[in-house]
């Protein structure tokens, strides 16, 4: 196949619609970063040095997601990679070089089961660089919504974030979603809240003098669901990002409630941020 682009966006590739969808984000992605684009499909047979080698399946599979990220971005340098391996092994040895991966909220072949099959998942926890889930529609009118707390991998998805709102020119709602608490049992509720937006704020000043242009709007949102809050902040956001990692409840760890519910729920694209 063609030779591996330096530093170009990946994307899955496999027999499932919602890859193929993954491609065109990526493709319009790739080419608001300036960079190249690399669709990646995993075999479990060699396929040899050359598509001579390949099933047809495969090759018209390829043919046919180049075709579509071209499509989506003329002009945009799209170079295909069919190699022997698990997808999730290879996808996190690429992820120590590449700026994003991008895969489908569900998938066969290759990349079988996205998210029942617990691949997205393990990617989206282990990859060295940022990882998109393509879930349900990307309105490019939407704004981008963030979810932080006081974990230091809140940085890095607020950084992700404003860079991804400032480069679509739409706005950035910051949210900080806690466990709902009853003010009538806790009477330091209206404290603590307070203090959850003095903090708020102070997280996303450095951000409005970094892109000055950008439309900031923070919210500190109560609920026992915090996936459910940040998904409800904005229902027509075009992405959400959260952290990989991270000591409360909403850049909780991959594999704990939040960040699961959001893959299996959120009705947009999901940016995990290491």
């Amino acid at each position: 196949m063609a030779e591996q682009a330096k530093a170009a966006v990946i994307v899955g590739v496999d027999t499932s619609e919602e890859s193929l969808r993954a491609v065109r984000w990526a493709a319009h992605e790739a080419a608001r970063r300036g960079t190249d684009l690399r669709l990646l499909h995993a075999c479990v047979v060699d396929p040899g040095d050359g598509s001579e080698f390949l099933p047809d399946h495969v090759t018209r599979r390829m043919r046919h997601a180049e075709k579509i990220a071209r499509t989506a971005a003329p002009g945009l340098e799209v170079t295909t990679d069919v190699r022997l391996g698990l997808a999730v092994d290879l996808l996190l040895a690429d992820s120590v070089t590449a700026p994003l991966i991008v895969l489908g909220s569900h998938g066969l072949g290759g990349l079988r089961g996205a998210l029942a099959g617990s691949v997205a998942l393990r990617v989206a926890a282990a990859a060295k660089c940022p990882v998109v889930v393509f879930r349900g529609h990307a309105d490019p009118r939407g704004p981008v919504v963030v979810g932080v707390d006081s974990a230091p991998v809140s940085e890095e998805a607020l950084n992700f974030a404003a860079g991804e709102a400032a480069s679509r020119g739409v706005p950035l709602v910051v949210a900080h979603a806690g466990r709902r608490r009853a003010p009538s049992i806790e009477p330091s509720f209206a404290d603590q809240q307070a203090e959850d937006r003095r903090d708020l704020e102070e997280l996303v000043a450095g951000r409005s003098r970094k892109h000055p242009e950008l439309e900031i709007t923070t919210l500190v949102v109560e609920d026992r669901e915090p996936a459910r809050a940040l998904m409800g902040v904005t229902p027509g956001a075009q992405l959400i990002v959260v952290g990989s990692r991270g000591r409360g409840p909403v850049a909780g760890a991959l594999l704990g409630s939040t960040g699961n519910d959001l893959l299996a729920h959120a009705t947009c694209p999901v940016a995990v941020v290491h």
